[in-house]
């Protein structure tokens, strides 16, 4: 990550200061992250403090995508962000794609209703058959569609079978 110059707004400069005090908490330790990001959550540009816990958010759940700690995560980090529609929606999409990662249960209206974000990552993260056929099927961009479609015919993905 490159670091802001001198003409760099100052909300920018925010961010990335944001960013790394997120990064720097340990990955055990939920509890002092849930602290940090409800300290971003108060930075008074909250357009700029949400994008930051997003993509803090987005750093975080793709490590634990398969990890038994994602749901302590969660739930600490869900306890920080109610009422914060956008990073609540990115929480409880990186739940869905955990949830099919893990093999648990899943609704495919959940899956095929999930943003754009939530489907273009499904693509190009989850190993399921039956997920990429929906998605293939079902998606709700072409360009999703056709990712899904060329994922099942190039890489080889998990059965969801026995």
């Amino acid at each position: 990550m490159s670091l802001p110059d001198a003409d760099t707004p100052p909300e920018h400069w925010r961010y990335f200061r944001h960013l790394d005090s997120l990064a720097a908490i340990p990955g055990e330790d939920t509890a002092a992250e849930a602290e940090a990001v409800t300290a971003v959550l108060r930075d008074p540009d909250r357009a700029m403090a949400e994008s930051a816990v997003v993509t803090h958010l987005n750093r975080r759940a793709a490590g634990l995508l398969a990890d038994d700690a994602f749901t302590a995560w969660a739930r600490a980090m869900s306890g920080v962000l109610t009422g914060r529609a956008f990073p609540e929606r990115r929480l409880r999409e990186w739940s869905l794609l955990t949830a099919v990662t893990r093999g648990q249960p899943w609704s495919p209206a959940e899956l095929t209703g999930a943003s754009d974000w939530c489907q273009r990552t499904a693509v190009r993260l989850l190993t399921s058959h039956e997920a990429l056929e929906l998605l293939a099927a079902d998606a709700r961009t072409r360009r999703v569609r056709n990712a899904a479609a060329e994922r099942l015919r190039r890489r080889p993905v998990a059965s969801d079978t026995p």
